[in-house]
């Protein structure tokens, strides 16, 4: 198993088709001892049934993660109960529905600044409360979610996709600052699946036939097969990688149509 005894956390689970599921579902399979967070505290009784299977699992409400107070407190309380990890994964991203709706260049400056912060810096702030609470164990990985809405323009996705791009420059500047300590960070960047936060992009569903229609392998990716990338880059097995950007998206990636 390739996170035995491994402790990793897991922010912004939210229902069993997301795709912090399906990386949950791979890493507990793997050996791996499960920390979440999320969002409302009247969430709780839904997500503590929720993650149930992962037997020895713990939850905490993290409201705001782009809040440095926020993030310190319930990282602070993580370390407490649950001494040092091995691993962070972060899906956590949102944009205002009227800035996907509409087109880009009627981005509203709270928009834009809403999706960066919690798309973006939220994720950066992550690393910095990590590193600041000596919360890592030495060789961690910090593995965020991305989408190819970051180099490319994708109808719907608009302010989303700057703030992704923005993620995946983090991710670079993150592996240069973190690698002085052995920590690895990277980035899976995912195919479309039919998540909640996925309804929100117009049209999603044509998006899904397309990439299955032009996609070498012909299909869609899914949360288990993401999951597996994700165990991959939390595991010793990807030691060697750092500062990249993973495409999970049975390779639609590379189609130039």
């Amino acid at each position: 198993m390739l996170l035995k005894n491994k402790k990793i956390l897991i922010m912004g689970i939210r229902n069993k088709w997301s795709i912090a599921y399906g990386i949950a579902k791979s890493a507990y399979e793997n050996g791996a001892k499960l920390i979440f967070t999320y969002m409302g505290e009247e969430n709780k009784n839904k997500i503590d049934s929720l993650i149930k299977e992962f037997k020895g699992s713990k939850s905490y409400v993290l409201d705001d993660a782009s809040e440095d107070k926020l993030v310190k407190e319930v990282f602070t309380k993580i370390k407490e109960e649950n001494g040092k990890i091995d691993g962070i994964v972060h899906a956590i991203a949102h944009a205002n529905t009227e800035d996907l709706h509409n087109d880009f260049i009627y981005t509203s400056k709270e928009g834009f600044s809403h999706a960066n912060d919690v798309s973006a810096y939220s994720f950066v702030l992550v690393a910095r409360i990590a590193k600041e609470l000596e919360i890592l164990n030495e060789n961690a990985s910090l593995v965020t979610l991305t989408y190819i809405g970051s180099v490319r323009v994708l109808e719907g996705y608009n302010v989303m996709g700057v703030a992704k791009a923005a993620l995946e420059s983090s991710v670079r500047y993150l592996a240069e600052n973190l690698g002085k300590e052995g920590i690895r960070v990277n980035a899976v960047s995912a195919g479309p699946i039919k998540t909640l936060s996925a309804k929100g992009i117009k049209d999603f569903n044509s998006i899904l036939t397309i990439v299955e229609e032009k996609a070498p392998l012909h299909r869609n990716v899914t949360i288990e097969q993401v999951g597996d990338v994700t165990t991959f880059l939390l595991s010793g097995m990807s030691e060697a990688i750092t500062g990249q950007v993973i495409y999970a998206d049975c390779g639609y990636n590379i189609m130039g149509v």
